[in-house]
């Protein structure tokens, strides 16, 4: 465990009515703990996971486009001023590694990396061998969790399901307790119940001002069940209008 809890310093803060502090999880925010080496955050689109996922991978120094500490690039600056609030408290623990990985910008990501490569040469190295750019979405978010995580590293990450299939989802849980078994923690946003099922890890709703929450309770494990064990009719519901 490298982080212990955050603390939200709203005292500071000149107009909470103001974008993104006035979004409803903020509001209710005062001290987030982590217990576990793997943290969820959920809640529907616009609830604050990516923004608040944001603010803590900068209050760790880290680029909030991804990479790392080392990578100080921005295609367009869209980052939320959050951060700025954002009180990180860590173990005395420091992790000889830490990696920001979102969907959302991750095309920038391979991006850089390739004017990296062009200039200097060799970082390739650390990312598989080739292009990200040269590998599909899922194939890229892969190559950079394999070559590029390690032990003892910090790893918050912005919805990865979006560049994985199912069965890429699975590879991931794997990979994530081979890491975690060798001293990492995990912060993920996330809509995926494959992803939450890893098994002990906390999950904070943000919709329920961060009430944490087992698997079977989630909204995402209740709709797919219910989908996958009643398509006809629930289908025949969502439909019944354009017949």
């Amino acid at each position: 465990m490298f982080i212990k809890r955050i603390e939200y310093e709203k005292e500071k803060i000149i107009n909470l009515d103001e974008y993104p502090y006035n979004i409803p999880c903020l509001k209710s925010l005062d001290v987030l703990e982590f217990h576990k080496p793997v943290t969820f955050l959920i809640g529907e689109n616009g609830s604050g996971k990516s923004t608040l996922i944001e603010a803590l991978a900068l209050s760790m120094g880290m680029n909030g486009e991804g990479g790392t500490n080392n990578f100080n690039f921005a295609t367009k600056n869209t980052v939320s001023p959050l951060h700025q609030y954002i009180k990180v408290i860590k173990t005395p623990n420091l992790p000889q590694t830490k990696f920001f990985l979102r969907a959302e910008s991750f095309y920038n990501f391979a991006t850089r990396l390739d004017e990296i490569e062009k200039d200097s040469g060799g970082i390739f190295g650390y990312y598989g061998g080739k292009s990200l750019h040269e590998q599909s979405h899922g194939e890229s978010f892969m190559a950079v969790m394999k070559n590029r995580f390690g032990r003892n590293g910090l790893y918050i990450l912005d919805e990865p399901e979006a560049a994985l299939s199912p069965t890429r989802q699975m590879s991931l849980l794997i990979l994530m307790k081979k890491l975690i078994d060798e001293g990492s923690q995990f912060i993920i946003a996330t809509h995926s119940p494959i992803l939450l099922a890893y098994p002990e890890a906390d999950i904070y709703n943000l919709e329920q001002e961060f009430k944490k929450c087992v698997y079977e309770e989630t909204e995402y494990y209740q709709l797919y069940k219910l989908f996958i064990n009643d398509k006809e009719r629930i289908l025949k519901e969502l439909l019944q209008d354009y017949n």
